[in-house]
C-alpha cells in the first residue's frame, strides 16, 4: 500500500508531534460504535492485510522527495520518515471472531507518531472486510448450508474491493467465488459457468450448450434462461443423454432471471421427469440474504446461490460507524467526550462466557488488567513491530467463524428488522477509570 494513501491530517499531526517532541507511548483502539438497524453482530476480518500494512509501511526516497516538494513539511518530519519502521505492539481479536459494539478488535501500542500514521490504513482494511464479512455471515445463515458463491467483482467499488470481498465472504462460509485472482492470492475455490452472450453468439441454443460442454466438460453448468427457461431445461435434459456417450456429465443448470421460485420448481420437474434428478439448480440475479431466505421458505428446489452486488457493496449497510481512537498517552488515560461519540479510556480486554452447551451468554468489556471471567478475546499478535507467529490460513479462520456462529445464541441468528441485543457489560474498573478521566 502506498504510504501516501492516507489522510493529510495524519501527516499534519505527526509534524506537530515531532515539533513538540511528543513521542511517548500511545495506545489506540479500533472498534465499532453501534450496530446498524437490523443487525445483531459483527464479524472481525481484515487483520491479515492490516498486519501486512503495519509491517511493510515505509517511505521510499521518491515519496520523501515528493513530500519535500509540496513545501508543507519541515526537515525534522522528512528525516523521521526516512528511517520509519513500526516498532510497537499490536493486540487483536482473531479473524472470524463475532464481536459487538465498543469492543476493540485491534489495539496499537507504540510511540505516538507511529500509532497516528497507521490510522487511515488500518481503518480501511478492518472496516471494509469486517463490513463484508458481517453481511456475508447473514447470507450464510439464510442459505442453511446450501452452496454460496460470490459473484460480485464486476460491481464492486474497485478491483481491490472485489478481491477482498471474496476473501471476507469465504472466511464466513461461502463456498467460493467467481473472482479468479482470489484463487491465486488466497487459494479460494473459483466457480464459473457462462454468460448469455455465449448463447446469443450461436444460432441455436442446443448447439451453444453442446459446444460449451465439449470445451468445458468439468463441473459443467449451463445457463438456461437466455430465451425460454423451461425450453432451455428440456434441451439440457435431451443433451445430457447424448453427452453420456462422450462421458460428459451435466452437473447443473443456472437460472438468472424471472420468478426464480416458480421456475426452479418447473425446471426441477422437467429434469426429474427426464431422469436427471442428479442435475442441480443454481440461481443468481440480484439476490441478497432476504431473497435467499424467501426462496428457501417457499420450497424452491434451488441447490446453490450466486450473490453479487448486495454482497460486495453491502447494499443495505454501506458503512459501519467505526473509530480508531487514542485511549492512553504518556501513561495517562485519554477519552473523547463529543456528543454521541464518547469513548472509554484505557487498554481494554473482552471476556466471553458460555453456558454448559457452548452457547455464548455474554461479554465483559473492561481494562486489560482486570481479572475477567471467561475467554479473553484480544490477543497479542505483534511485538516490537514483528509478528509473533505466521497468520492462520483461511481454512482455520473459516473454522473459527463456524465455531463462533454455532456458539451464537439462536435469537441472534435471525434476519429480523429489530433483532435482540447481546449483553455486553462494562467492568467496574473501566467505569471507574472513565469517571476519573477528565476532558481537557
Amino acid at each position: 500500500m502506498d504510504p501516501l494513501l492516507t489522510d493529510l491530517y495524519q501527516l499534519n499531526m505527526v509534524q506537530a508531534y515531532l515539533d513538540r517532541n511528543m513521542t511517548d507511548t500511545a495506545v489506540f483502539e479500533f472498534f465499532m460504535r453501534k450496530l446498524p438497524e437490523g443487525r445483531s453482530f459483527y464479524v472481525a476480518a481484515g487483520l491479515e492485510q492490516a498486519l501486512d500494512y503495519i509491517e511493510t509501511l515505509r517511505f521510499p526516497p521518491e515519496t520523501i522527495d515528493w513530500l519535500a516538494g509540496t513545501g508543507r513539511f519541515r526537515e525534522n518530519f522528512l528525516d523521521y520518515l526516512k528511517d520509519f519502521r513500526f516498532t510497537g505492539d499490536v493486540h487483536a481479536m482473531p479473524e472470524g471472531t463475532i464481536f459487538f459494539p465498543n469492543e476493540p478488535i485491534l489495539r496499537v501500542t507504540a510511540p505516538l507518531p507511529e500509532g497516528q500514521l497507521l490510522e487511515t490504513g488500518l481503518i480501511n482494511f478492518l472496516h471494509f472486510q469486517s463490513l463484508i464479512a458481517s453481511k456475508a455471515a447473514r447470507m450464510v445463515i439464510a442459505a442453511r448450508g446450501r452452496t454460496l458463491v460470490d459473484f460480485g467483482l464486476r460491481r464492486a467499488h474497485s478491483g481491490e474491493a472485489g478481491l477482498l470481498a471474496a476473501r471476507a465472504s469465504y472466511l464466513t462460509g461461502f463456498t467460493g467465488t467467481a473472482t479468479v485472482l482470489a484463487n491465486k492470492a488466497f487459494g479460494i475455490p473459483i466457480y464459473g459457468t457462462m454468460a448469455h452472450s455465449f448463447i446469443e453468439a450461436h444460432d441455436d441454443e442446443t448447439e451453444a450448450f453442446e459446444h460449451f460442454a465439449q470445451s468445458r466438460p468439468d463441473a459443467l453448468t449451463l445457463l438456461i434462461d437466455t430465451y425460454d427457461t423451461e425450453q432451455g431445461a428440456r434441451k439440457v435434459a435431451a443433451l445430457a443423454d447424448q453427452l453420456k456417450t462422450s462421458e460428459i456429465s451435466v452437473q447443473g443448470v443456472r437460472l438468472d432471471s424471472g420468478d426464480l421460485a416458480a421456475l426452479a420448481k418447473s425446471v426441477r420437474a422437467i429434469l426429474n421427469n427426464a431422469g436427471h434428478q442428479d442435475i442441480s439448480i443454481f440461481a443468481s440475479g440480484g439476490l441478497d440474504e432476504y431473497e435467499v431466505h424467501r426462496l428457501i421458505a417457499s420450497g424452491a428446489p434451488i441447490d446453490g446461490y450466486g450473490v453479487g452486488t448486495s454482497l460486495t457493496t453491502s447494499s443495505d449497510v454501506a458503512a459501519i460507524d467505526c473509530a480508531y481512537k487514542l485511549q492512553e498517552y504518556a501513561g495517562k488515560a485519554r477519552a473523547k467526550y463529543s456528543p454521541g461519540k464518547v469513548t472509554l479510556p484505557g487498554r481494554k480486554q473482552v471476556w466471553r462466557t458460555y453456558d454448559e452447551s457452548g452457547v455464548m451468554t455474554g461479554d465483559t468489556l473492561s481494562l486489560e488488567t482486570d481479572s475477567g471471567e471467561g475467554e479473553p478475546l484480544v490477543r497479542r499478535v505483534m511485538r516490537d513491530g514483528r509478528r509473533l507467529k505466521p497468520s492462520p490460513g483461511l481454512d482455520d479462520i473459516r473454522a473459527r467463524f463456524a465455531h463462533n456462529l454455532k456458539s451464537l445464541p439462536s435469537r441472534l441468528r435471525k434476519l429480523e428488522s429489530r433483532p435482540r441485543r447481546y449483553p455486553v457489560d462494562v467492568g467496574d474498573p473501566l467505569r471507574d477509570l472513565a469517571d476519573k478521566t477528565p476532558g481537557a
